[in-house]
């Protein structure tokens, strides 16, 4: 078995993704969700997994309140950059 190197922050990040772009009404193309993303993985601590344990012990953190709010601001206020200077017509 082959191991792979992960920001597991990504999945994070991409699952709350669509649900802040809909609430603050936003372009949804995949330009605006990546432009999203980077800002806000940019703004946020990597978490880095490498064997599935490490995956567990990073999801189990990911369920504190203050982590998840963190992660939600930080997509927030990338998908409010992005809305005021959208990279398209």
């Amino acid at each position: 078995m082959e191991e792979e190197l992960k920001n597991y922050m990504e999945d994070i990040v991409f699952s709350a993704l669509e649900s802040v772009l809909n609430d603050i009404q936003m372009c949804t193309c995949q330009l605006c969700k990546m432009d999203v993303a980077a800002i806000a993985l940019n703004s946020l601590p990597p978490k880095y997994v490498v064997t599935s344990k490490g995956k567990l012990y990073t999801k189990i953190n990911t369920l504190q309140q203050q982590f998840d709010v963190d992660t939600l601001a930080a997509i927030t206020k990338a998908a409010v950059m992005v809305k005021r200077n959208p990279r398209h017509e």
